[in-house]
């Protein structure tokens, strides 16, 4: 889940030391290790302006967790600041921009710790840490020693500039001013420039040389095979092609007025999913849960069970219990199992859990996510011997769907644990069965299937986990 950042030998005399910041939390919603750790640097903020800086993360902490779906998942996420002082306050403003009548603003030279500069690429408004983008500076490294030394474990890192001019920028580290242009603040770029490097999102403008398959572009414009067929005719999605000629006129977006094409408004439907399904790929929803292997001593009937769960907001998670294979309990963080519940020998308890939002449409969808928790309890004459605990991360897909001939199942799991799916018609009759190793995917023939639906069912130790329709055209 983490990337923990790797010590990294700098060939500049500047980066053979570390320098160690002032780490403020801003928003701690749980452990680092299982939440997903965004990071905010000061930049063009003198010692004096750091409270300032500390006050103006705090907006944009606030600004990013008001829109969706931030907003659902906030719990996800913890932030912190480092407190990285510059010289002088602001950023570098050299006049050199192409795309606009020079001086546009006052030209300025500034000592700043990062070396913020607009006029970046020949562009007014493109605030970057580089000019050029040839690291003349060394500017990456300096970065990335800072997070090194002071909060080597971010998920995610910005940098907040201690300028009132609209300006920023995206890449490994996204950018952004304070200033607000046309009633829109720049800290809309870094929220934008958020979905690129941590969502892996495109840009739904047309940008030639940055072309490619992904969440929410594609050369696919057959609606029954497009990424996002699911949403299709919902909150405006479609199949709009990026240009009326050219190599634009051949890529296609879900969307005519989403956050990866305008700032100021809302990320559709197609984002929104495809950031859920990365924040479910980086957290599991089970925080704890008890007993585990290491707090379990002398057990006595009744035996409670509990999950401590990373709820979203509205809550969507759901959850199913169950014991030696038959159902036990449904949607409830906390059962208790009385002596008469189990079977003289080893008894297994699974809880299976999901997360049911509307923001994800999984039927027709190519992944999902499971976590999962299962207890083995020893049962003896005596009472109980031993209890024992494992937590277990799911990530199946299942493509494509719908399909005339054959669907490609993959399972990654964190145990390593064979799945066993069962391939069954709405009379509810078993027509396939085939067991999936972790990491290895699998092709299954359905060309000599009924068309119609089918469900298929996702058993790992014989417990049924998830289920998926499955369309045989």
């Amino acid at each position: 889940m983490k990337h923990s950042l790797l010590i990294v030998l700098f060939f500049s005399l500047q980066f053979t030391y570390a320098q160690v910041f002032d780490v403020e939390a801003i928003k701690i919603s749980g452990d680092d290790d299982k939440r997903i750790n965004l990071v905010i640097l000061s930049e063009g903020y003198q010692a004096s302006e750091l409270p300032q800086f500390k006050t103006d993360a705090i907006n944009f902490s606030n600004a990013m967790f008001n829109q969706s779906p931030f907003k659902e998942y906030a719990n996800y996420f913890n932030v912190y600041i480092i407190k990285v002082p510059s010289n002088e306050s602001g950023a570098d403003h050299p006049g050199t921009a192409t795309n606009v009548t020079e001086p546009a603003s006052p030209i300025r030279n500034v000592d700043t710790y990062f070396n913020a500069t607009y006029d970046s690429f020949g562009n007014h408004r493109l605030l970057y840490y580089e000019i050029d983008g040839f690291s003349s500076n060394n500017t990456q490294a300096k970065i990335m020693n800072v997070l090194a030394t002071n909060f080597p474990t971010y998920d995610q890192a910005l940098i907040l500039v201690n300028s009132l001019e609209y300006g920023g920028s995206g890449g490994r580290f996204p950018m952004a001013s304070k200033g607000v242009s046309n009633g829109i603040n720049s800290t809309e770029i870094a929220i934008h420039e958020l979905g690129h490097s941590l969502f892996n999102l495109k840009d739904e403008y047309y940008a030639a040389g940055y072309e490619g398959e992904a969440i929410n572009m594609t050369q696919q414009n057959n609606p029954s095979l497009v990424k996002w067929k699911n949403w299709i005719n919902t909150n405006n999605v479609n199949i709009y092609p990026f240009g009326s000629s050219g190599i634009a006129a051949t890529w296609y977006r879900p969307h005519q007025n989403c956050k990866m094409r305008y700032l100021g408004v809302s990320f559709c439907s197609v984002c929104k999913e495809g950031m859920v399904e990365k924040i479910h790929s980086m957290v599991s929803p089970i925080d704890s849960f008890t007993p585990d292997s290491n707090s379990i001593n002398n057990p006595s009937f009744p035996i409670d069970f509990q999950l401590d769960l990373i709820h979203p907001i509205p809550n969507t998670l759901e959850n199913t219990w169950t014991l030696n294979a038959s159902e036990f309990a449904v949607n409830t963080d906390a059962i208790s199992i009385l002596e008469t519940d189990l079977n003289t020998g080893t008894n297994t308890l699974t809880v299976a859990v999901t997360d049911a939002t509307t923001l994800l449409r999984v039927d027709n969808h190519d992944s999902f996510h499971v976590s999962t928790v299962t207890w083995s309890i020893d049962n003896s004459s005596l009472g109980i011997d031993d209890i024992t605990s494992e937590i277990n991360n799911f990530n199946i897909s299942l493509y494509p769907n719908p399909s005339n001939s054959f669907i490609t199942i993959k399972a990654e799991n964190t145990l390593s644990v064979d799945l066993k799916v069962d391939l069954i018609n709405l009379e509810g009759k078993k027509v396939k069965t085939v067991t999936i190793s972790n990491y290895e995917p699998q092709e299954i023939d359905i060309s000599y299937l009924s068309q119609g639906i089918y469900i298929v069912n996702f058993y790992a130790n014989n417990v049924l986990i998830a289920n998926k329709k499955v369309v045989k055209n």
